[in-house]
């Protein structure tokens, strides 16, 4: 008898340790949120992968300094939110035209397009972008910062509609460095691409450091706002930083998407600092990707890429097999969060910070 108690008992607590994380054949099963894609297409091939893969999205708009851009993005997001009530969810941005800037016509009229579009079905917050700080100027050519008090007015109005503000906001701490000193492949070939936002070409802009400042200065000014920072909060590249932000704004959060990277890089170094943080502040992280979509000539291609990249992320939070990324050099192991770490990772603090209905 006291042979067979103690093989329950042994036999039970195996199974209560197996039955505390997920595997790689539970990734189908589990309800999961992207909280940060780019849905530009009418095709339905995004949609069609995410319910296939058991994914709700959220697509945030960006402001590229083209209206007409804009606009399109507004389009495509509340026509596929209209399609797929409950599966697609967006966030409006506004249009930074400096015209008028510093008047209060200026922030009426930001005002008024944001309620307009918050009207719109499937509207979850606000989305600003690193134009701010980083491409526009006022009149006397001085880059305008996201702490600048004249932007109140438009804050104070999101808040007041109880939406929280996601703000991609500064860059990886990369693109400070050259090229060939970058620590993933990822920005060094987007900087390659994109050399108008390669803070090294640019030593005249503002820093890395005067970027993280006027964010900080900016959650400072407005210590009741809900923000959500895109990217870790442009603090990718150490999560000790991060968390220091995170203890400083308890009405932070963050998502990690285009920065997953940057936690295997981190893993590949000291693969327990990183699960130690992913624990800690289990409540503050929101999974995502930043994978756009613009319709395709090979929808079956994208579908693969996509499933493939969900798939890969999956097993990095999930498991603790040894993996390798095409990113950086050398191996990295998974961190093998407890079920109750990956279910808030990959729904549930979406749907608390975001405040869905689902």
């Amino acid at each position: 008898m006291k042979r067979s108690l103690s093989f329950i008992i042994i036999f039970s607590a195996v199974f209560a340790g197996c039955n505390q994380y997920y595997s790689a054949g539970d990734y189908q099963s589990v309800k999961k949120i992207d909280a940060h894609v780019h849905i530009r297409s009418a095709d339905g091939v995004f949609e069609d992968i995410a319910a296939e893969d058991n994914f709700i999205l959220i697509s945030p708009n960006v402001d590229h300094g083209d209206y007409e851009n804009l606009r399109a993005q507004q389009e495509f997001v509340e026509a596929s939110a209209l399609k797929h009530p409950g599966q697609v969810w967006f966030l409006p941005s506004f249009w930074f035209d400096t015209a008028g800037w510093r008047t209060a016509e200026w922030s009426r009229k930001i005002i008024q397009q944001l309620d307009d579009d918050l009207a719109a079905p499937g509207a979850i917050g606000v989305k600003i972008w690193k134009n701010i700080g980083m491409v526009v100027r006022d009149s006397e050519g001085r880059f305008i910062m996201v702490d600048d008090p004249d932007l109140d007015p438009v804050v104070s109005f999101i808040k007041s509609k109880g939406l929280p503000i996601t703000g991609h906001l500064g860059e990886p701490r990369n693109c400070w460095l050259p090229l060939e000193e970058m620590t993933v492949s990822s920005d060094s070939s987007y900087f390659a691409r994109n050399p108008q936002y390669h803070m090294y070409l640019h030593p005249d802009y503002p820093s890395y450091e005067d970027q993280i400042e006027a964010r900080d200065n900016f959650l400072d000014r407005h210590p009741d706002l809900v923000f959500i920072g895109c990217h870790l909060g442009s603090l990718e590249w150490n999560v000790d930083s991060l968390a220091l932000r995170l203890d400083r704004y308890p009405n932070m959060a963050v998502d990690i998407s285009a920065r997953t990277c940057h936690l295997q890089y981190q893993s590949a170094r000291d693969q327990k600092r990183v699960r130690d943080f992913m624990i800690k502040y289990q409540d503050r992280l929101l999974y995502g990707t930043d994978v756009g979509y613009s319709g395709s000539n090979n929808p079956d291609a994208f579908k693969t890429r996509m499933h493939d990249t969900w798939t890969d992320d999956w097993k990095y939070f999930t498991s603790g097999e040894e993996m390798t990324s095409t990113r950086f050099r050398g191996s990295f192991t998974g961190l093998k969060l407890p079920k109750k770490v990956v279910d808030k990772l990959y729904r549930e603090n979406a749907v608390k910070w975001y405040k869905l209905s689902i």
